[in-house]
């Protein structure tokens, strides 16, 4: 095992690498004022976004699911990696060489199961690509450029060539220091009936599949000889590394396009893919090896931003799979913001073989002739019932009343409605009333999160109906923002983090039963502990967090120095932030006092006894206190 690595290097590496050029790789951010970006939560599913970044902080803070942290918080959670693992990872990009407390320079058996997994996979796509220039890899030549792709497409996407022997990747990656228990667990390599390491692919075509960061992660491999009884594509199986619905074949490529377009396009394979972004669809991505699902649908959103004006457009083949595949994409369309569409190609034909038959333009006006996608589902639904017959015009409607109900858009939600209504051949006016009542009152209740209206809890026939999602369940400790006094304590908690030379040297005189909140006492606590807001420097946020005494603070301190204050001048605003914590503790101390002189009356106690001269005299020093304050402000204090 490595030993512990260095709180210096630890800390360079917390330097070196910007948050928000850590978290822009997973989603996309946008401006959210006062120096703080914002984006949709990678941990929780939301429709606005509520996570902030704070690149001067170098952290973030959901306010919807109270996910936080720094720069390497954010890399442990989001990529499941542990706390020296994620240091490895951002040590490698920044160029920086740890040192651990028991050696120098990490030797490469000590480094972390997942950076190890992903070394593995890096060499492995280079040697691939360099047997694809071999001679036994020419069938893979002559099947790309049968399919249009030169050896610049090739190198593009960094496709290559598994030698058809059992252990060719085996023997060159032990040679760079892999066990077989590695490339096993990787998914490079099978075990042998005799215990040993072999290539899982062999004599293939390969394509790596990378994540949205750009790392490769696993492998598609297409079967190339007759004689090769396996399937037709074979990809890396589950691992540490790969889950298929977790990736998205192309998205290190797309992903930047997707974010500034605004568009996705959602193809069915990895040549597919090669096509549309050689025919200039650069935001073309596919799944690998399974049907495109939630988890899918969550790194979409975090590209698009859920923005109104984004669109997903989704490709089929024309024949009857690829229409049943279009179907099932329309029942995902409601956890989308952005609108869905759907490109049916012609002739069976994919985009890879439109390309080759027809030319770059004729995939550019595949997706530019996209259809909505609710358009298309509800004339597949309609379709399916005569309606000719009452009968089938009646189960017609019913079918389809859920699906248009289910549009999130009310003026295009009623002009489906008046849409279905001539599909199905209504000509009643009052039944057409009816049906455009039935509409909104099914689309009120999902949008309440009640039942479905009883008259029409029918079943959904055509499978599309979507339950509202749960609420994000909420995190932390909860305070009454609707106490003033509780409000103010968290403006001043806001300053002493995010600004300490605003309040300082004041604050570090304000004594714990100053804030009524118990979070906040324990956040005024770590403060304490961590130096004041006096000597506060460079790592001041970082012992803070540090020094908080469990995680629950810890998320608190988080959310405080990323949310913004409440002002759009602090320096104007700190002043008096000060005075109404100070007033307010004031105002509690007064009628603690004044209640003890009741009490003491009460007992029968002489106005000139110690005890109640005293309380007197506190009192006053009290209100003359609070009235300076008044006056002066801050001076005051």
């Amino acid at each position: 095992m490595a030993g512990r690595i260095r709180d210096e290097d630890v800390k360079a590496v917390r330097d070196a690498v910007p948050i928000d050029a850590v978290v822009s790789e997973y989603l996309q951010l946008r401006n959210a004022g006062g120096g703080n970006l914002k984006g949709l939560c990678p941990f929780h599913d939301e429709k606005s976004p509520s996570f902030q970044v704070s690149p001067s902080k170098g952290l973030f803070h959901c306010f919807g699911c109270g996910e936080g942290g720094d720069t390497l918080a954010f890399v442990m959670k989001v990529d499941h990696l542990s706390f020296t693992e994620a240091v490895e990872r951002l040590a490698g990009q920044a160029g920086i060489t740890l040192r651990y407390e028991e050696g120098s320079h990490i030797p490469g058996r000590q480094q972390g199961e997942r950076i190890r997994l992903v070394e593995a996979h890096k060499a492995a796509a280079q040697f691939y690509v360099e047997q694809l220039g071999g001679a036994e890899a020419e069938i893979g030549r002559v099947f790309l450029a049968q399919r249009g792709f030169d050896r610049a497409a090739a190198e593009h996407f960094g496709v290559g060539y598994a030698p058809a022997g059992w252990d060719h990747l085996v023997r060159y990656l032990r040679g760079k220091g892999f066990s077989d228990k590695e490339l096993i667990l990787a998914g490079l390599a099978s075990e042998s009936r005799r215990g040993g390491a072999i290539d899982r692919f062999r004599g293939r075509l390969i394509w790596p599949i990378r994540d949205i960061t750009g790392e490769v992660v696993g492998f598609g491999a297409r079967k190339l000889r007759d004689d090769d009884q396996g399937p037709k594509y074979l990809n890396t199986s589950e691992t540490p590394l790969y889950r298929k619905s977790q990736v998205l074949y192309g998205i290190d490529l797309a992903k930047k396009e997707i974010a500034r377009s605004g568009r996705a396009v959602v193809v069915e394979g990895y040549t597919d893919v090669m096509a549309c972004h050689l025919a200039g669809v650069t935001t073309a991505i596919a799944t690998c090896g399974t049907s495109f699902g939630g988890d899918h649908i969550k790194i979409l959103r975090r590209l698009l931003m859920d923005n109104a004006g984004a669109e997903v457009v989704f490709t089929f083949d024309g024949d009857d799979a690829g229409q049943k595949a279009a179907l099932r994409a329309f029942e995902d369309d409601q956890k989308f913001a952005a609108e869905t569409s759907i490109a049916i190609t012609p002739g069976g034909m994919d985009p890879c073989e439109l390309r080759l038959a027809e030319g770059d333009a004729a995939v550019q006006r595949l997706i530019d002739g996209r259809t909505p996608l609710f358009a298309f589902a509800l004339r597949s639904i309609v379709g399916r019932y005569n309606l000719d017959t009452d009968e089938g015009r009646v189960a017609a409607v019913d079918a389809a009343v859920p699906v248009v109900a289910a549009i999130k858009n009310q003026a295009l939600r009623d002009r489906y409605a008046i849409r279905l209504i001539g599909m199905a051949g209504i000509a009643s006016q009052s039944e057409e009333q009816s049906i455009i009542r039935r509409v909104r009152a099914l689309s009120r209740a999902r949008a309440a999160g009640g039942p479905v209206p009883a008259e029409r809890a029918r079943p959904d026939r055509s499978g599309y109906g979507q339950q509202p999602a749960a609420p994000p369940q909420q995190r932390g400790p909860r305070l009454d923002l609707r106490s003033p006094a509780h409000r103010v304590e968290r403006e001043l908690l806001k300053l002493a983090l995010q600004y300490p030379q605003l309040v300082s040297p004041a604050f570090d005189a304000y004594g714990e039963d100053e804030f009524t909140g118990p979070p906040y006492v324990a956040v005024r606590r770590a403060i304490a502990a961590a130096g004041g807001v006096e000597p506060a420097g460079q790592d001041y946020l970082a012992r803070v967090r540090e020094l908080a005494p469990d995680d629950a603070v810890r998320m608190m301190v988080t959310e405080l120095a990323v949310e913004p204050v409440m002002h759009k001048v602090p320096e104007i605003y700190a002043g008096q932030v000060l005075v109404d914590v100070r007033m307010n503790a004031v105002k509690r101390r007064v009628a603690q006092v004044q209640a003890a002189i009741a009490r003491l009356a009460a007992q029968g106690v002489p106005g000139d006894a110690p005890e109640a001269t005293s309380a007197q005299g506190e009192l006053w020093a009290l209100q003359q206190y609070g009235q300076r304050l008044r006056v002066q402000g801050a001076a005051g204090l």
